[in-house]
């Protein structure tokens, strides 16, 4: 019983003696130690959130990169925020992410108001998953310092107006969805071609309920609708509760993990199985690199 109250304690107490400089520290500890598997759900469904604008999701219909690859399009997305993470804004590949993004997003139609959005789900969709799920909430110190990091990133891929605390994200990020998520036609193909991803982590017997429990962990029948999602029922919800906390139970009697949940380069199935180099992220169109086969 010692170790469990050790564990949890030794996360918290951590994260809460680190100073607002070590921002960047915290958050990595964070996203690839901590609560890594909780913050890399909220990843996941902060990139389905985004298909229920139905202005973003036409110009990612008529980019074409998601409907042609969309396995590909999931796990770039993925290993360029973990790459920022683990490596630093400001390090030489936390630089050359930085610049891609720029890349691929100069030519995006959209508004400042459209790209903080998308900036926000990171932030928002991530810390409230974790707080209702994970084996621990997120502390103070954790809030600022993801809020702090987004905000750098923002900064270099030239973003205006980002809220300088959590609390200011989640009043942005709930207005512009009562504003804007509506259904779209687009949005439902991006959904169903992008279903397969999420099918890739999960076992094979739960395949055939798979958009139920993505609606359930989305957790918003209006974000579902729009999505075409089908809308989550009672044994759904208590299937979600019940798992997360038997994991929860199990996390919370297991030692902290001194490997993070990803190392650069790794490898990043089934797209990059042995490990990728920095070139091979993202669309053709922009790195000029030919994309390996989908399997």
């Amino acid at each position: 019983m010692m170790r469990v109250h050790s564990s949890l304690a030794q996360s918290r107490d951590r994260q809460l003696a680190r100073g607002p400089e070590d921002w960047e520290q915290t958050f990595r500890q964070m996203a690839l130690f901590d609560l890594a598997e909780d913050i890399q759900f909220g990843f996941f469904l902060a990139y389905y959130r985004t298909f229920a604008i139905p202005s973003g999701s036409a110009t990612l219909v008529r980019n074409g990169e998601i409907p042609a690859r969309p396995m590909k399009r999931s796990i770039d997305t993925g290993l360029v925020i973990y790459e920022l993470i683990a490596c630093g804004l400001d390090s030489e590949r936390g630089r050359q992410m930085t610049a891609l993004l720029n890349r691929v997003h100069r030519h995006v139609p959209g508004s400042q108001e459209d790209f903080l959005y998308v900036l926000m789900t990171l932030l928002v969709v991530p810390i409230r998953w974790t707080d209702r799920y994970g084996w621990r909430r997120p502390t103070q110190t954790e809030r600022d310092a993801a809020t702090h990091f987004f905000r750098e990133l923002g900064e270099r891929i030239h973003i205006a107006d980002i809220p300088v605390t959590f609390e200011a994200a989640e009043k942005f990020f709930d207005d512009y969805e009562r504003r804007r998520v509506a259904p779209s036609s687009a949005g439902r193909t991006l959904m169903g071609a992008t279903v397969q991803v999420f099918q890739s982590m999960q076992p094979r017997l739960l395949h055939p309920v798979t958009t139920r429990m993505i609606a359930t962990m989305l957790d918003d029948a209006q974000l579902a609708a729009a999505l075409g999602l089908p809308r989550s029922t009672w044994w759904s919800r208590l299937a979600l509760n019940t798992g997360m906390g038997v994991r929860n139970t199990i996390r919370r009697r297991t030692r902290l993990s001194t490997v993070p949940s990803f190392i650069p380069g790794q490898a990043a199935p089934p797209i990059y199985a042995e490990g990728y180099n920095l070139a091979d992220i993202g669309p053709v169109n922009v790195m000029g690199a030919r994309p390996r086969s989908e399997s």
